[in-house]
């Protein structure tokens, strides 16, 4: 059987105030999503990492694992660092099936609620 997992990827801060909206990305995914592992990382300053949480994730039994970069666009830390550690996790955890899914910020969805919270008109 398989178990689906999802691992919320963020930059991090030194400020724990910055995570409060990542922190409400994941438990609305997870109220979206109550059959899947939802878990939230960070590239730096905070905790888990990457690593740490998709340990998490696959003892939990996730055996299909999407990473999900919550950044606006693919800038270095996308395109090398993220790749990378994916590919850390795919060694650690070979049962699991791991992937990648684009930054959240280039989905049209996202650009279009971006423009319409600056324009002040709201969602359809």
């Amino acid at each position: 059987m398989t178990r689906t997992g999802i691992v919320l990827f963020a930059h991090g801060a030194r400020d724990p105030a910055w995570a409060r909206p990542f922190e409400a990305v994941r438990a609305r995914l997870a109220e979206l999503q109550p059959q899947s592992a939802v878990a939230l990382a960070y590239l730096e300053f905070m905790s888990p990492d990457l690593l740490q949480a998709g340990q998490a994730v696959a003892a939990q039994g996730c055996t299909d694992v999407r990473v999900v970069p919550l950044f606006l666009g693919a800038g270095g830390h996308v395109r090398k660092d993220l790749p990378q550690l994916v590919e850390e996790l795919r060694r650690r955890h070979p049962q699991v099936q791991w992937t990648l899914a684009p930054a959240v910020g280039e989905h049209p969805a996202v650009v279009e609620a971006m423009a319409r919270v600056a324009a002040g008109t709201p969602a359809p």
